[in-house]
């Protein structure tokens, strides 16, 4: 792969190497502003991130729960652009020197230029980009260009998916793979249940690729039942709802950090 996408490889097996899964956060960029969205990542990751994923905000975010949603129309609102996430992801990494990837729907990269964002992300020091809508079939342009730029390509794998098309999935994929641990949009669950632990098990048996869980964890007793079985637990929407919910931006952010503090202690099995 090159490039930071070896950042990305190194952090998800150095947290391997200490018997652990890594925790990797999603916020969206440009939420609640720029400046406050980059100061979020800054915070996740000095509680105890491991990598940040840096959502794209898009007008119909069909993955998305209510939450996220509510935090894109923030952002949308407030003029965020393409510039802006490269921004986020170039001084979050700057600031942590850690593995900071871009989610985004495909629609956004095809009107923008795939060779124009791939360079753009490699230069800000992106590792790679999380495509939940891009069908692997289709996916050629985009993997070439990342490829020539460094940059890993995440593919999201779902309970449905048969285990011949998890193959292809995981075969075209680099970084890690994201398993999506329940059907539908993303959003906190009471419990991930017994579906992610299966597809988990029925994703490694395709690929020597980490297997990351998200849509669900909220708490650290979840993060470590996740912790027991995969290779990474994400989680998005537990942060975003304790940004909204803040009475203020610096509140937002001691409490992004106490949870991702949480979660570190959850991920290794402190709980």
């Amino acid at each position: 792969m090159g490039g930071r996408a070896e950042l990305l490889g190194q952090t998800l097996a150095g947290a391997r190497a200490e018997g652990r899964a890594a925790l990797i956060a999603y916020l969206p960029a440009g939420f609640p502003t720029v400046d406050g969205g980059i100061d979020a990542v800054k915070a996740v990751f000095d509680g105890g991130a491991d990598v940040v994923e840096v959502g794209l905000p898009h007008s119909d975010p069909v993955l998305d729960g209510p939450v996220i949603q509510t935090a894109d129309d923030i952002a949308l609102r407030g003029g965020v652009r393409i510039a802006d996430v490269m921004r986020t992801v170039r001084e979050a990494h700057l600031a942590t020197g850690k593995p900071v990837l871009v989610m985004t729907y495909w629609n956004p990269i095809d009107r923008y230029g795939v060779e124009r964002f791939t360079a753009e992300l490699a230069a800000a020091g992106g590792a790679g980009c999380i495509l939940p809508d891009l069908p692997v079939q289709e996916s050629a342009l985009w993997r070439e260009n990342a490829a020539k730029h460094g940059l890993a390509t995440v593919f999201v794998v779902a309970p449905s998916s048969k285990d011949a098309r998890l193959a292809e999935i995981t075969d075209a994929g680099s970084g890690f793979v994201y398993a999506a641990s329940l059907m539908g949009v993303t959003g906190t669950r009471e419990s991930v249940g017994e579906q992610a632990q299966d597809l988990v098990r029925r994703t490694r048996a395709t690929t020597d690729l980490p297997v990351c869980v998200g849509l669900g964890v909220s708490n650290a007793v979840q993060a470590a039942e996740v912790a027991g079985f995969a290779d990474g637990v994400i989680v998005g929407s537990a942060f975003v709802k304790l940004m909204l919910d803040a009475e203020d931006a610096g509140a937002g952010l001691v409490a992004v950090r106490s949870l991702a503090r949480e979660l570190a202690e959850g991920v290794r099995g402190r709980v």
